[in-house]
């Protein structure tokens, strides 16, 4: 009986040894699903993770810009909806990925990361649309 427990024992904590917590993740995407996410659906965000000066400068059409400095361990107002849809970009791509897991770490489920607004093929706006 004793082995008998011994063996449960040991069977249950190897079993939970070496078992990491699953980290929340996001989804990465190319340009092109982007594109045909904005043009064929509705009710997703752009968020653009650049600076202010940065998103002035010229930003994707609709996209709003919360930067990525500013992102904490709190919801952004501008995201109430943890299960919206998000389409993550910057300038090149690290910026947005870095963003794309603090958001995911906070709940939200439904995060896009396409890159960086370098390699952006679509119309841009300049200025700050809020």
């Amino acid at each position: 009986m004793k082995k008998m427990l011994v063996l449960l024992l040991v069977v249950a904590t190897l079993t939970g040894c070496g078992k990491e917590e699953e980290k929340a993740s996001y989804q990465q995407i190319d340009m092109d699903t982007a594109i045909q996410i904005m043009t064929q659906e509705e009710g997703y965000v752009i968020l653009d993770v650049r600076t202010h000066a940065e998103y002035e400068e010229k930003h994707i059409p609709g996209a709003i810009c919360i930067p990525n400095e500013t992102i904490g361990t709190e919801q952004p107002k501008e995201l109430p909806d943890l299960n919206q849809r998000i389409l993550v970009y910057c300038r090149s791509g690290n910026r947005s990925k870095q963003a794309s897991q603090k958001l995911a770490d906070m709940g939200y489920t439904n995060i896009l990361e396409f890159g960086g607004i370098i390699d952006w093929p679509g119309e841009v706006n300049t200025g700050y649309t809020p």
